[in-house]
């Protein structure tokens, strides 16, 4: 926050542009149903559209394909198969395990074989249902428990090791094993996946496209087209919704896009029906544990053993860095001093599972809060004190802040959150009252739980932790932004916008956010890992210091006399030197006729970033964020019908860039993860189909499972990283904050036989889930 003098007043004010809630810089579009997404852009003339023709067995030899009844189906202008991709038939982000189109061999039902270009949408969707194809079936692997049988992995398993594991269970008191498996899920974005092309002179290709990644999909165009990155150009204003899933899986339909208008000189549209969208791509990777602990009398863990089988499907994508970020939360926010942690990547004739919100993070965390939910019941202790005896330390001396793989947890204020939320939420009287509630009724029953949250913000591979900005300011004051980050709705437009207004004085109005375009900010990272605001943010702010810096210097020449630039200073629109206020946009008038640039590249790399893949050591992280949730649920013992009744959530945001922002992000994330581990199934059936493959049969929450009381507080706490004005990012980490209402579940289920026996709950804990477990929980108490 700037201190200026009002000289008409003379009085000091403050001002900041950061830190306000402001509302999303396209609200008002989103509103009034002008906002342009892909689909909406005006289709030039001569475009042309394409529609994909999937595999219908889960692991096959393609021994004939005839496609002479596709290509005479009306409005068909082409078929492309794998031989008419010009250049390298692949988009696997870092392993070259993934055609762009199937080549001889299919790997999963819904894998693309061939695509059909047509005068229209719907004429090719039509064209590619005649597509004659000839398999010999080869035996599939569709769980990750099978492939762990079969040794079937997409990339070799990756360990963990701290201390010593077997020494230290051998001395615990208490020992605990156990298994459990938490089902994936799918993005479900509201704008499916879509990539327009159209050709330029001399070889060039433009794609928009909805995209996190731009500059992954610029690599994958070029390398499919036998292009140099500078022959393609990569544009994106908005997506309708990412979560990871446009993260590297926009790949495909970006390149059968620009393959098609590459071959035909015209335009090519591909946009995929919500159906083929959720039987093509990749989704949370769903994991199966096995787990060994020991524990003290107090409950406090003593050694910690876990081994987790990620279903990565047919091909490799992103599970390495998914598998690495659930080993290293597998902690989440308790200091463990000897683990034995093991991820492994299963190869399954399913979908190529991806990134999703948390990457990982969550499925690593649901692990340890699993166990430490058992030792509490086993124990006759309320889990929130397990947990708090868990936790990480907050300084060098209790010898307990630092993390398996080796990083220190910095600024861990997880104590005063945890204490806040539990005097806030009224924890201890309403798990008294439920206690009494559920003595009074046999069949309705209550649960309630508070679980906390560590998570770790930067990308894993060091490397990508860079973002660059170009800031333009023109002569009538107004400012353009262009930066490497993509919105997504998340608001990370909106985030950069402010920084760049408070950098410069003015008011957000006047500033105004480009399209994320590769040929303006080049070699990009993608919007993930929660570093959107964070890396662009701080890119944004070094482009618009540098301008800032350079009116200052001049303000100081032209008006300060003897003033310094150090003392102009720059709000409310206003410049202030030598006790005047000139309007910013009279300032950069002068400046201009002066010659001073008025334009600037800004560019941040994250510093004291490390990490050893060979040892899975290092300090992978800049920073950790911390929160915590209650929730409170109501069960039907009968037909395993829940309802969640409250919520409370408290999130360290840092000092949060935009509070409405960041607490809608906090919702979002929250109801997100809570649909994650309740009612969103994804099921194959025996031969390998995914049968919930649209809204029908494959359920998000809606409206009416947001709990009817429901609070949200970012708790006060400045980053102790030097991150963009000492905020914390929320686009990941509050997900994990749902885990609450899963223990909640737990909670209410073990209700049934007072609290003795472990509920064997998987996730996601649909009503028939839920029944299944009071059904094993009723059976338990009755032969005890």
């Amino acid at each position: 926050m700037d201190t200026v003098t009002n000289s008409a007043a003379g009085r000091i004010v403050e001002w900041a542009e950061v830190g306000q809630p402001r509302a999303h810089e396209s609200a008002v579009l989103h509103v009034l149903g002008e906002a342009t997404y892909t689909d909406d852009i005006p289709e030039l003339q001569g475009t042309l559209h394409a529609a994909l023709g999937l595999s219908q067995k889960s692991h096959a030899k393609i021994i004939s394909i005839n496609l002479d009844a596709v290509a005479g189906s009306p409005g068909v202008v082409a078929v492309l198969t794998a031989k008419d991709i010009p250049g390298t038939n692949d988009c696997g982000p870092i392993i070259h395990d993934d055609p762009i189109l199937a080549d001889g061999l299919v790997l999963y039902i819904g894998q693309p074989v061939f695509a059909v270009i047509a005068d229209s949408h719907d004429n090719a969707r039509r064209a590619v249902r005649n597509a004659k194809i000839v398999y010999e079936e080869l035996p599939a692997i569709l769980t990750p428990q099978a492939a762990r049988d079969a040794q079937s992995f997409v990339l070799p398993p990756l360990h963990l090791k701290r201390g010593d594991f077997e020494r230290a269970h051998a001395q615990a008191v208490h020992h605990l094993k156990g298994r459990l498996y938490v089902g994936g899920q799918e993005q479900f974005y509201l704008e499916g996946q879509i990539a327009y092309a159209t050709p330029k002179e001399d070889h060039g290709m433009l794609v928009l496209c909805s995209t996190q990644h731009p500059s992954e999909m610029q690599h994958v165009v070029a390398h499919a087209l036998k292009l140099h990155a500078h022959d393609v150009v990569v544009e994106c204003r908005r997506m309708g919704g990412g979560f990871g899933g446009k993260e590297s899986q926009s790949a495909l339909w970006a390149a059968v896009a620009a393959i098609g208008a590459a071959l035909l000189k015209r335009p090519v549209k591909l946009r995929a029906d919500r159906d083929d969208d959720m039987l093509v791509t990749g989704k949370r990777h769903c994991c199966y544990y096995e787990y060994e602990v020991g524990h003290d009398n107090d409950g406090r863990i003593i050694a910690a053993k876990v081994e987790m089988v990620l279903r990565a499907g047919y091909s490799a994508d992103l599970s390495g860095p998914v598998a690495t970020r659930a080993i290293c939360h597998f902690d989440n926010a308790y200091y463990l001093s000897d683990v034995d942690i093991a991820a492994l990547c299963g190869k399954t004739n399913t979908q190529s599972n991806t990134a999703f919100r948390g990457f990982g993070g969550p499925q690593g965390a649901i692990a340890i809060e699993y166990v430490i939910d058992e030792i509490a019941r086993n124990l006759g202790q309320d889990a929130l004190e397990i947990r708090r005896r868990n936790l990480y330390g907050r300084n060098d001396i209790e010898g307990r802040n630092v993390t398996p793989y080796g990083q220190t947890v910095a600024g861990n204020v997880l104590h005063e959150l945890i204490s806040e939320l539990e005097e806030s939420s009224d924890y201890g009287q309403r798990r008294a009252a439920i206690h009494t509630f559920n003595a009074n009724s046999p069949i309705l029953k209550k649960g309630i739980a508070i679980t906390p949250v560590k998570f770790g913000i930067a990308f894993n591979v060091t490397h990508l932790n860079q973002a660059g900005a170009l800031v333009h300011v023109y002569v009538d004051g107004s400012v353009s932004v262009n930066h490497g980050g993509t919105e997504m709705g998340q608001g990370v437009h909106t985030k950069v916008a402010q920084v760049v207004a408070h950098e410069l004085g003015i008011p957000l109005a006047q500033v105004r956010i480009t399209a994320t375009d590769t040929s303006k900010v080049s070699n990009t990272s993608a919007t993930a890992a929660s570093t959107g605001a964070d890396l662009n943010g701080k890119a944004a702010q070094d482009a618009a210091r540098k301008i800032r810096e350079r009116l200052a210097e001049f303000a100081a020449a032209e008006f300060g006399g003897s003033d310094s630039a150090g003392a102009v200073k720059f709000a409310h629109g206003m410049v202030h030197v030598r006790g005047e206020a000139i309007p910013f946009a009279t300032l950069v008038q002068k400046a201009y006729m002066a010659r001073v640039q008025l334009w600037s590249d800004g560019f941040y790399a994250t510093p004291d970033l490390h990490w050893d893949p060979t040892s899975m050591t290092g300090s992978p992280f800049s920073y950790f964020a911390f929160g915590a949730g209650v929730s409170e649920v109501v069960i039907d013992t009968l037909t395993g019908e829940w309802k969640l009744l409250r919520t409370d959530l408290l999130y360290d945001a840092g000092n949060s860039l935009n509070p409405a922002i960041d607490i809608g992000q906090v919702e979002g994330g929250f109801i997100q993860g809570m649909g994650w581990l309740t009612t969103e199934e994804l099921c194959w059936n025996a031969e390998g189909k995914l049968m919930t493959h649209a809204p029908s049969t494959y359920k998000i929450p809606s409206v009416s499972d947001c709990p009817d009381d429901f609070h949200v507080k970012l708790f006060k706490n400045g980053n102790v990283a030097d991150s963009i004005h000492r905020s914390k990012a929320t686009g990941e980490p509050p997900l994990l904050l749902s885990f609450s209402v899963f223990f909640a579940l737990r909670d209410a289920i073990s209700s049934i036989a007072g609290h003795k026996i472990n509920p064997p709950l998987n996730a996601p804990a649909t009503s028939e889930e839920i029944l299944k477990a009071v059904v094993a929980v009723q059976v338990a108490a009755r032969s005890a």
